[in-house]
Order: C-alpha cells, then sequence, then structure tokens
C-alpha cells in the first residue's frame, strides 16, 4: 500500500513500462490531451484521479458535472463527475515521442506496443477512460463499447484485443455523435472483463466505480459464469 493511500506506489519513471504507467498512459490515451508543457487526463471517478495524479507526479485540478450523451442514443443523457489531473512539465512531450501520442494537435501514431508487456493493465485504463459497458435488460447481455474522437486509437484498440489471451471478437468503427464507436460482441465481454480486472485490487490500478458497474452488469446476466473478484 502506498504511503499516500491511493493503493499504488509511483514508479521510477513515467515514461518505462511498468503496470503503473501502462494504466496511466491508457488513460491518457482515452481520455486526455497533451500540450507541449502539460499532460490533462480526466476521470469520472475520483479515487481514479488520484491513483493517475500518483503514478505521474501530478495534480488533480479540477471537478465539474458533465452531460453526456450515449454513443448508441444520442437522445438519451447522463451526469456524471469529471476529473481532471495535470501533469505540468516536459513529460509530455517525452510522452508523445516515446508513444506516439497526439499533441497540441498533431495526429498521433499511437505506439504503445512499448507498453504491451502490460496489455491488461494498459487496455484496463483505456476502457475505464473512454469505454461504455452497460446490462442490456432486453437480452440479459452485458455491452461494452469503446468510443472515441480518433478512429485510430479505436484501430489500436483493436489490435490490443487481438493480441488479448481471451476471445474479444468486436465490429468494425462506426460514427458516434462524439466520433466514433464500435463494440465487443456480447457473448465475449464477461470473459474479456473478468481478465482486464483479473487482480486489480492487489494493485490498486482500477476505478472503483467502473469496476463495481461492470461486476453489477456481470451479475445481472443471463447464463454467465466469469466472475470478477469481490474486493473493496
Amino acid at each position: 500500500m502506498s504511503a499516500d493511500g491511493t493503493g499504488v506506489d509511483p514508479p521510477d519513471s513515467a515514461l518505462a513500462a511498468y503496470p503503473e504507467t501502462a494504466y496511466f498512459w491508457g488513460h491518457v490515451a482515452g481520455a486526455g490531451e497533451l500540450s507541449e508543457s502539460c499532460v490533462t487526463v480526466e476521470t469520472s471517478d475520483e479515487a481514479a484521479a488520484d491513483k493517475l495524479a500518483a503514478i505521474a507526479g501530478g495534480e488533480r485540478t479540477g471537478h465539474r458535472v458533465e452531460e453526456r450523451e450515449y454513443a448508441h442514443d444520442t437522445s438519451v443523457t447522463r451526469r456524471e463527475d469529471e476529473y481532471t489531473v495535470q501533469v505540468f512539465g516536459g513529460l509530455a512531450e517525452r510522452a508523445a515521442a516515446a508513444f506516439g501520442l497526439p499533441i497540441a494537435g498533431d495526429a498521433g501514431g499511437y505506439r504503445l506496443d512499448a507498453l504491451a508487456a502490460h496489455d491488461r493493465q494498459l487496455l484496463r485504463g483505456i476502457v475505464e477512460a473512454c469505454g461504455t459497458v452497460c446490462f442490456k435488460s432486453s437480452s440479459g447481455t452485458v455491452g461494452l463499447s469503446v468510443v472515441h474522437e480518433d478512429r485510430a486509437l479505436l484501430e489500436t484498440v483493436q489490435t490490443l484485443l487481438d493480441d488479448a489471451p481471451v476471445d474479444a471478437p468486436y465490429g468494425d468503427p462506426s460514427e458516434a455523435s462524439s466520433g466514433y464507436y464500435f463494440s465487443v460482441e456480447d457473448d465475449a465481454v464477461p470473459e474479456l472483463g473478468a481478465w482486464l480486472y483479473e487482480d486489480s485490487g492487489k494493485s490498486g490500478l482500477f476505478a472503483p466505480s467502473r469496476r463495481r458497474k461492470l461486476r453489477r452488469s456481470l451479475e445481472q446476466a443471463d447464463d454467465v459464469t466469469a466472475s470478477l473478484e469481490v474486493e473493496p
């Protein structure tokens, strides 16, 4: 357990390949922005915001409530807390060079293979940042979609899913109100979700609200044997 109570310890370098950095840069890729002097990332989970700040030596700088449209049905909106974490200094430019993340309006190449040794944490960060998990009462299944304004990121996520040790077939990206989205096939979501959060409690690298939502959805679904470990 970390001394600051977040449950994570900061790695020696925010640019080296660690589980912590993979989780952090997954969040940045999914819901972040790089400028020449700052890495900014947003999350709807307060505990996750504190963890992200601890990993990269940043600080929580803002909180607001946002109303967002659902990717599949723009007539439905939801209100969410948004916490902003920022890391000031030269990290942004170094990260853009190391991982191909977009910076200052330039297109990114998303060279996230440098973090592929920790693909579970990387994908978990991305899914928590720009993924949507829902229980589909009409079919008794759990859905998972990934939504982002940059189609190139979605293609990178699909490559990571292809390389994952669980089967996670998905559809082609489609247009959404906020860019593009694709969905993992419902039958594959329980096993993928269980794999994504396996041993997450030991590392502290997870957003509690997101993990709880996935667990509840799996418990509600029909004929699902996969489950998430029960932890605080």
